[in-house]
């Protein structure tokens, strides 16, 4: 089983950048969807790059609000 984010050597050759900040500029002008983790280098996820679609976020769940509230 692979990994779920591609590893520095693979976003290396993606991008022909070894510098996170050069990386980063290449992934937006790119348009390739990317997070930067907590030490600022950028993570893509291998889905992305092998083209399959990303699931659709999950509708929010109603919220809860009490009967006395907009009861007219």
């Amino acid at each position: 089983m692979s990994n779920l984010f591609l590893n520095s050597e693979e976003l290396e050759l993606l991008t022909g950048r070894k510098r996170k900040s050069r990386q980063i500029e290449l992934l937006r002008s790119m348009g390739i969807p990317f997070r930067v983790n907590a030490i600022g280098h950028p993570v893509v996820t291998r889905g992305v790059v092998e083209g399959r679609k990303e699931d659709p976020p999950a509708p929010a769940a109603k919220r809860w609000t009490p009967k006395v509230v907009g009861v007219s």
